[in-house]
């Protein structure tokens, strides 16, 4: 099996245990642990595996001149991202979430037009277009009565933080995936991440109560810590190393059918006339952001 191959099935890997995260992390806020006390056990559960696999990885050194690139690359991946996703998710729904995140490849089609000067096709223009119609039609329309979900609004708008973050997040790290071994990158960022995250998400994690978890909450906090944050980090950046960051985030359109899917059969969300039209609109519109252009002939 190709490299590329291998690749592929780490982005598809991936993008499935997020789409079954919506519902799972969903399930143990804020009753066990509020947001932001979840990612400061994601980021420094992360950093511990990360360190721990890294003895068996090569032994870099990072250089000076790419610390600041590191930097930012913590601060869009493993803190703006997870905090606007965790709050968004508490205040929100799994469907939404799982429907919103996937603007991240328009979100890339953008950043890439800005900072790498890639051309915007009509294809990718119209893409991004619908793409943003859908958002913001979950954003402004897709209000419910949820006593699981106390603010629909303001939870969607931080999902599409938190995919504007992880777009960018993609194509910062991009350089630095070709330069150094994953095990050497991620235990770095993660690290960072820990030390930024401590003083945002301290006051959370001392409420959380240990005694009083049951067994399948803490199943559910272990899911999010191994598979949520390290495995799709890990799988992630081996992916990058032989794939283009946009092809990275067209993988996300799959994650809004296993995130509405799993959500639904576990009977912890339910489909809308605005969810469907409004996932429509961002599925297509990813579809045509994310699609290669035909190779001009004569």
């Amino acid at each position: 099996m190709s490299k590329r191959t291998l690749a592929i099935l780490a982005a598809i890997g991936a993008t499935t245990i997020y789409g079954i995260n919506h519902t799972i992390a969903k399930g143990v806020m804020p009753t066990y642990v509020e947001s932001f006390g979840f990612i400061f056990l994601r980021v420094t559960g992360a950093a511990l595996l990360f360190w721990l696999i890294s003895f068996w990885g090569p032994k870099e050194k990072i250089e000076k001149k790419d610390w600041l690139r590191i930097l930012v690359c913590s601060i869009l991946g493993m803190v703006i991202n997870m905090l606007s996703f965790f709050k968004g998710l508490q205040l929100s729904t799994p469907i939404n979430s799982s429907v919103l995140v996937t603007v991240s490849p328009i979100i890339v089609v953008i950043m890439s037009a800005f900072l790498l000067k890639e051309r915007i096709t009509l294809n990718k223009g119209l893409g991004v277009f619908l793409g943003f119609v859908g958002a913001i039609g979950l954003i402004m329309f897709g209000a419910e009565v949820r006593q699981d979900a106390p603010n629909i609004p303001l939870g969607n708008f931080l999902f599409v933080v938190n995919a504007t973050s992880y777009g960018a997040y993609l194509i910062v790290v991009k350089k630095l995936i070709e330069k150094y071994h994953p095990f050497t990158l991620m235990k770095w960022l993660f690290t960072i991440a820990v030390i930024i995250n401590l003083p945002l998400t301290w006051h959370e994690v001392v409420e959380i109560e240990w005694s009083t978890i049951p067994p399948w909450a803490m199943g559910s906090i272990a899911f999010v810590v191994i598979g949520t944050t390290f495995l799709t980090y890990l799988f992630n950046a081996f992916a990058l190393t032989q794939v283009k960051a946009s092809t990275i985030g067209a993988f996300m359109y799959v994650q809004p059918l296993v995130g509405i899917i799993f959500a639904i059969f576990t009977g912890k969300d339910h489909l809308t006339l605005i969810k469907v039209i409004a996932t429509s609109f961002v599925l297509v519109g990813v579809y045509l952001a994310s699609k290669k252009p035909k190779p001009h002939i004569g």
